[in-house]
């Protein structure tokens, strides 16, 4: 690479409104919006899921350049060995031994390989797109803290926006039943995962924890607080995307007012059903956690996650 590209990853526990955020970051010029990349290469590459533009992954012309330059083709890219690199290193458990200055022996070769292949996507995509910023909304913090490694190198320029949302109306979310409308018969994942209040509150807390950690051991990390993004989109998106080195005029924001967006289709990877969406969208929050949520759950909730929901400032 003849200059590291640039990344803004979209960090964040899942249900937390990444998906509508990255949509609007997506319509700024010069970035490219590639949905969640964790899981583009089992449901894209793998599965054949759908692209965001509608096409399946194997027939997107987008996608299939990207391969093409990075792999010599998907039909070369090795789903096994990127499964047995991906699951050597890219787990919650190993953030502690991630997040340290000098890595264990038994690491260091198998990040290497993985980290490897996110860095010749992100290359090729840049190539294809002639983008100046690529946003991945993986999510994952123990990915973050892996392509920390590429960061540090040099081989990647890494800022993280750590999106957050209320506890109580995560865990909401999380208890809905949802199909995925891209899943096809070989999709691992027929309809997104349902999780309990109690384990929505352990996983809230650790992935916030692990955000607040990456930004200590040195990545840029900007937290967004999804409520208050909502009240003011144009004042949040700027932000952010002046963060990640974009800088955004004002006529860059024609397609966003506030209480609703205009977008355009998009090449994501895969992600929330959101990024199919089209055309107006409106911009609400949604607390229905409130009403909805049976008070033995939000009294549960709310205990699990009281420190940090004090922390940073909903409670």
């Amino acid at each position: 690479m003849d200059a590291p590209v640039r990344v803004l990853f979209i960090g964040a526990l899942g249900r937390s409104g990444t998906t509508l955020i990255e949509r609007l970051l997506g319509e700024l010029p010069g970035t490219a919006s590639l949905g969640e990349v964790v899981h583009l290469w089992e449901r894209g590459a793998g599965a054949g899921e759908k692209c965001g533009c509608g096409v399946p992954f194997p027939e997107c012309p987008f996608w299939g350049k990207v391969g093409e330059l990075a792999f010599g083709g998907w039909d070369s890219f090795d789903l096994a060995e990127f499964r047995r690199a991906k699951d050597s290193v890219d787990r919650t458990r190993h953030i502690p031994a991630l997040s340290r200055g000098e890595l264990p022996d038994d690491l260091r070769e198998p990040l290497a390989a993985y980290v490897r292949y996110y860095e010749r996507l992100y290359d090729a995509v840049r190539q294809v797109s002639g983008a100046r910023l690529l946003i991945d909304s993986s999510k994952h913090a123990s990915l973050a803290f892996c392509l920390r490694s590429a960061a540090s190198a040099g081989r990647l320029d890494l800022r993280v926006a750590h999106v957050l949302r209320d506890s109580r109306g995560v865990a909401q979310s999380w208890a809905k039943e949802i199909r995925r409308p891209e899943a096809t018969e070989a999709s691992p994942e027929q309809y997104m995962a349902r999780w309990s209040p109690h384990k929505v509150a352990m996983h809230w807390n650790a992935a916030n924890g692990a955000f607040a950690l990456l930004g200590r051991r040195g990545v840029p990390v900007r937290t967004v607080r999804y409520e208050e993004f909502l009240a003011d989109p144009r004042g949040t998106l700027r932000g952010i995307a002046e963060f990640a080195g974009l800088p955004v005029a004002d006529g860059d924001l024609a397609f966003l007012e506030d209480d609703h967006a205009t977008l355009s289709a998009n090449h994501t990877a895969s992600g929330n059903p959101m990024r199919f969406t089209t055309g107006r969208v409106e911009l609400r929050r949604d607390d229905a956690w409130r009403e909805r949520m049976p008070p033995a759950r939000r009294r549960a909730v709310t205990a699990l996650t009281l420190p940090l929901l004090r922390h940073y400032g909903y409670v």
